[in-house]
């Protein structure tokens, strides 16, 4: 396992890329927390931090398809560190202005948003140019979403120590930098600079045009609300099970199966159809959500946690797998961007969803959510599962070339009327 990492991290520019790409997405991970944490230094209510984070987070999730067609039309250093510098000066008018005026810091805070950079979408749009071989690309997916379990859960460590050593404005400031730094960093490299995206036929739907694309969205929303639901359930269990140490001891465990999960998806080469993986991923992760409605002790129950974000990083990679095949030509990193949006609002809705269920039935009806949300995405996917399997005499296959590293199946879109 450790040996396939290694040499695919030994790829030229493989390791600077994932690696800025992580520090330049760390004012977007931490974002909730620290927005929350100033606000109440700053004497404001729990509610309006939590509006203030919420209004970050719709923000976020309008401006990263819109953003991520930007970077395939323009190419990634003309939109992605201006986008980022941007972000920066937006929380940066926040931090310093306080929740006294309230325009400003709602304005701020929605534009500190809205230009978040797409480094996460640009970064798979990248690795077929880095990676010679398609397992390769596949392994580094797995690896990116093993990736992103380690900067969530250490991003919000990052915050406490700022706001411990510093301030709460100090930390907005000091990550949103370093933030800056990574996006630098990933647009000065040398793929970064060469690629772009194959011509695009114009069309005002974009990525969204494709029918594949859509029905992953579709089932990938309720396994977003899958998540959003269990860190609200939690709290409830929490509550009644030793508070807030035991909330981090499930969080945690979350994080953890998803980690053993993704690195061992990662280290292996899997044969047939991923839109057929895909389903049985899902199917496995809805049913290691189950075993949460026994709510035992608090030990028994971190371990159940771990069970449940087991298949979590490998359902992430294996859909990346299917939107670069799907993406249609010249859409690639638009298409990636809209996945991170679906998933991020579904988290939002099952955040939502989840807290008058709790208050209406308790922590067990609200671990019942995580289940159904997970059974409903893989009725979706078994739904649409002729067109997730396009077959590939129906499917046109991009061109190749240092600058054209989207050569996946492109499914159903010919090449003409190119914009």
């Amino acid at each position: 396992m450790a040996t396939g990492y290694l040499e695919l991290l030994r790829a030229r520019h493989a390791a600077r890329l994932l690696a800025g790409t992580l520090v330049g997405r760390l004012p977007n991970a931490t974002a909730a927390i620290a927005i929350v944490l100033f606000v109440r230094a700053e004497g404001g209510t729990y509610s309006l931090a939590g509006a203030l984070a919420a209004v970050y987070g719709v923000a976020n999730a309008v401006g990263q398809p819109v953003l991520g067609r930007l970077v395939d039309l323009r190419g990634q250093p003309a939109v992605q560190l201006p986008a980022a510098v941007l972000s920066a000066l937006a929380m940066a008018v926040f931090a310093f202005a306080g929740t006294g005026q309230a325009v400003v810091a709602w304005t701020a805070v929605a534009a500190a948003g809205l230009f978040t950079p797409p480094l996460e979408g640009g970064l798979r749009a990248l690795w077929p140019s880095v990676l010679p071989e398609e397992d390769q690309v596949h392994r580094a997916y797995a690896l990116d979403a093993v990736a992103q379990e380690v900067m969530f859960t250490v991003g919000p460590l990052l915050v406490t120590v700022c706001t411990s050593l510093w301030s709460a404005r100090a930390a907005l400031l000091v990550l949103n930098v370093v933030g800056v730094l990574g996006a630098l960093s990933v647009v000065l490299s040398p793929p970064s600079r060469a690629w772009r995206s194959a011509p695009r036929e114009a069309h005002w739907l974009g990525a969204l045009r494709s029918p594949g694309l859509l029905a992953l969205l579709g089932a990938f929303l309720f396994v977003g609300i899958a998540l959003g639901s269990i860190t609200v359930a939690a709290v409830s269990y929490a509550d009644g099970h030793g508070g807030d140490r035991v909330y981090g001891w499930l969080m945690a465990g979350l994080g953890l199966g998803a980690l053993v999960g993704g690195a061992v998806y990662g280290a292996r080469q899997w044969s047939g159809a991923p839109a057929r993986r895909l389903r049985v991923l899902v199917a496995l992760l809805a049913a290691c959500y189950l075993p949460l409605t026994l709510m035992p002790g608090a030990v028994a129950m971190t371990l159940l946690t771990v069970v449940a974000g087991l298949f979590l990083a490998p359902v992430i990679a294996c859909a990346f797998v299917l939107v670069d095949r799907h993406a249609p030509r010249g859409t690639v990193t638009e298409a990636f961007s809209w996945l991170v949006t679906t998933f991020t609002v579904g988290a939002s809705v099952g955040t939502g969803l989840t807290g008058p269920v709790v208050e209406a039935g308790g922590a067990l009806w609200g671990f019942v959510v995580p289940g159904v949300a997970g059974g409903v995405s893989l009725l979706v996917l078994i739904a649409t599962g002729r067109v997730l399997e396009v077959p590939a005499e129906s499917a046109v296959v991009a061109a190749r070339s240092e600058n054209d590293p989207n050569r996946a199946l492109e499914p159903r879109f010919s090449s003409g009327d190119q914009a």
